[in-house]
């Protein structure tokens, strides 16, 4: 596990997220940002930490995303750590 994995599973996370929209208008009211911000917040680290976050605040969403991404929900909690605000290994 490393940053850029982390980084490439929290983009994936974002894609989920924008699917629906009723999980991108939730992620949107808890994280502040407007869709406009999206993009250019997307090489933000803390942002993609967020991101995760907002994954691990929801164990149905969680467990959702990993089926669709095809992992195991425990390495959303592993790569959380590699970004910022993320628990030290």
């Amino acid at each position: 596990m490393s940053e850029a994995i982390a980084r490439e599973l929290a983009g994936k996370a974002l894609i989920y997220i924008a699917q629906d929209p009723d999980r991108i208008g939730r992620f949107l009211a808890q994280s502040g940002v407007g869709p406009a911000e999206i993009r250019t917040r997307t090489q933000d680290a803390a942002f993609l930490g967020g991101i995760l976050d907002h994954l691990l605040s929801n164990e149905p969403m969680l467990i959702a995303f990993a089926e669709w991404a095809d992992i195991e929900p425990s390495s959303v909690t592993a790569s959380r750590r590699f970004l910022p605000g993320g628990q030290p290994i």
